[in-house]
């Protein structure tokens, strides 16, 4: 593919074919990249836990500030009831947030998982699974009666549960899609600009004139794009704790 080609860096690379029972599931790029966003997790979390004072250290303090705020959204949406699911919330948003990050750092062949609607929908999936077994346990088939809307009229209500129920089932699709469309498209204007700045910055004697227009544009966006990057990660969070209410405090 093309250098210019701002989809090329979305493309899965095969770094070791692996087939298990005559079916591909080679260690890509993505894979390598998700690894190393568990890694950094990791050694956050080990940095930030060796040694506890009172007075916290800037890595303690760091890793302090980050989970009391997955609490505070955790508590703000779920309630009391929901600090038992505060681990998984702190989980999905410190591994969408590495993913994020670790895609915006330059000249090291960098890639974002999260820019892929498998990665995406793999993890919504998963919170969407953990959401209906949470619902079930908790309230048995009297979970069901979150598609019925409580006081409705029957002939209304019977209009109303298909609604309701499709609206139920496409929830780890939205959660999915909306973090793929932001991180696919926060690279691609990053590649597209970055691609003008070397282009119009090549123009004879007149570099700066041509190149420090887009030059600036990118440096926006590239901030611009890190700010994305944790509102996603804080969305998806935010989204993951909604939907656990509705299965913890059944309405």
């Amino acid at each position: 593919m093309s250098a210019n080609n701002p989809m090329e860096q979305f493309a899965i690379k095969t770094l070791h074919p692996i087939s298990v029972l005559g079916q591909d599931v080679s260690f890509t790029n993505s894979a390598l990249w998700m690894l190393i966003a568990l890694g950094v997790i990791a050694v956050f979390l080990v940095v930030g836990t060796m040694k506890p004072q009172l007075v916290p250290g800037r890595w303690q303090a760091a890793l302090e500030y980050v989970y009391d705020f997955v609490v505070g959204v955790v508590d703000e949406n779920v309630g009391p009831k929901g600090k038992a699911y505060v681990p998984l919330i702190f989980s999905v948003f410190v591994f969408v947030l590495a993913c994020n990050l670790l895609g915006l750092i330059p000249w090291v062949g960098s890639f974002t998982p999260t820019s892929h609607i498998a990665v995406t929908l793999a993890l919504a999936l998963i919170v969407f699974a953990i959401v209906v077994l949470v619902g079930l346990i908790n309230h048995g088939l009297r979970f069901l009666t979150f598609f019925w809307p409580k006081g409705m009229a029957w002939p209304l209500a019977l209009f109303i549960m298909p609604i309701e129920v499709v609206s139920f089932l496409v929830r780890p699709f939205t959660l999915a899609i909306r973090l793929f469309a932001n991180m696919t498209a926060g690279h691609v204007l990053l590649k597209v600009f970055g691609t003008f700045v070397v282009s119009l910055g090549s123009f004879g004697a007149l570099p700066y004139v041509f190149g420090i227009v887009p030059l600036g544009v990118n440096v926006a966006l590239s901030a611009l794009e890190l700010l994305i990057a944790l509102i996603q990660a804080y969305v998806f969070a935010l989204l993951a704790s909604i939907y656990l209410n509705d299965a913890i405090n059944l309405h």
